[in-house]
């Protein structure tokens, strides 16, 4: 689906145009051949490189072809059915438009569609980073729900069950997906202050740079809660060995204490004669003997720390 918005710094909202025209943002979602070729014919776009926004795991990159400058970057998206926690958007900035086109709805532009968040699409380079500023503002807060997850499980990590490893996992995986997305963002997102990509005031150039500092913070910030979840999963590991080995040696001083009684028994019950088997008080001293047994066993487990 193909939307044209328009405003410029006199007007009072934001409009949807039936055509384009210049200084216009061109939504495109889930676009079809159809629209592909449209697009590619009215703002005269390389084809090969609008095509690749179709591919859902396509990474974050810059081309620059046929007087327009293509920015491949992926947003924080959660509903999808893939194996990826982030979706790709293409914004194209050419010389009297903005052109995005995303595989699904991108949540981030929604504000700026009902009118929450002012934008002026004339001044491309502003909205270019405004929204490259709602991607970064989405990650962090996704960040922040993630961060706030590892610690809440961390805090119970000696209950920590399988759910609680398979969330890890989830969780590691998503970072993952995040960290993918923003560092090679971020990379051309330097080479568009230092090249020749589009025009940028020092205003301009001052907000990209803070924009690149916030990237940056946030890209350290998922390593650092990366580590935190392997420290968890490490110490979980370690948890989980000694609870092993505690039982292992718990049923092997069970299965020693056992034997004893069971040899025992195994001798005095051979059909052979047995002195004293015909006393009364045979099978009381017996009994007494194995319990004196074990106990004299356990005394040596307890003294040489092996219980």
């Amino acid at each position: 689906m193909i939307t044209h918005y328009f405003r410029t710094v006199q007007d009072s909202e934001l409009k949807a145009l039936d055509a384009p025209r210049a200084g216009v943002w061109t939504h495109v979602v889930e676009p079809t051949d159809e629209e592909i070729a449209e697009l590619v014919g009215e703002y005269a776009l390389d084809a090969a490189i609008v095509e690749d926004a179709r591919d859902f795991f396509e990474v974050p990159r810059l081309e620059r072809s046929q007087g327009a400058t293509y920015f491949f970057t992926r947003y924080p998206y959660t509903q999808n059915q893939e194996d990826v926690d982030t979706a790709p958007l293409l914004i194209v900035m050419g010389e009297s438009f903005v052109l995005t086109i995303a595989l699904k709805e991108v949540p981030q532009f929604k504000p700026f569609i009902d009118g929450s968040e002012v934008v002026i699409t004339t001044q491309k380079a502003k909205f270019f980073i405004q929204i490259m500023t709602a991607l970064t503002t989405a990650f962090e807060r996704k960040l922040v729900r993630l961060r706030r997850a590892v610690h809440r499980d961390r805090a119970r990590i000696r209950s920590i069950g399988n759910r609680e490893i398979e969330r890890f996992v989830n969780y590691e995986h998503e970072l993952n997906d995040m960290i993918a997305a923003v560092v090679p963002t971020n990379a051309w997102l330097n080479q568009v202050t230092t090249g020749n990509y589009m025009q940028l005031y020092n205003e301009d150039i001052e907000l990209m740079e803070d924009l690149m500092i916030d990237n940056s913070q946030l890209v350290e910030s998922a390593r650092s809660v990366m580590k935190t979840i392997q420290n968890v999963r490490g110490a979980t590991e370690a948890i989980l060995t000694n609870r092993l080995n505690a039982t292992i040696k718990t049923l092997t001083v069970l299965t020693i204490l056992l034997t004893i009684p069971t040899i025992v028994s195994s001798i005095f019950g051979m059909n052979v004669p047995i002195p004293g088997a015909t006393h009364p008080l045979m099978f009381g001293g017996i009994i007494a003997g194995i319990l004196v047994f074990v106990v004299l066993v356990v005394w040596l487990f307890r003294k040489y720390r092996w219980l």
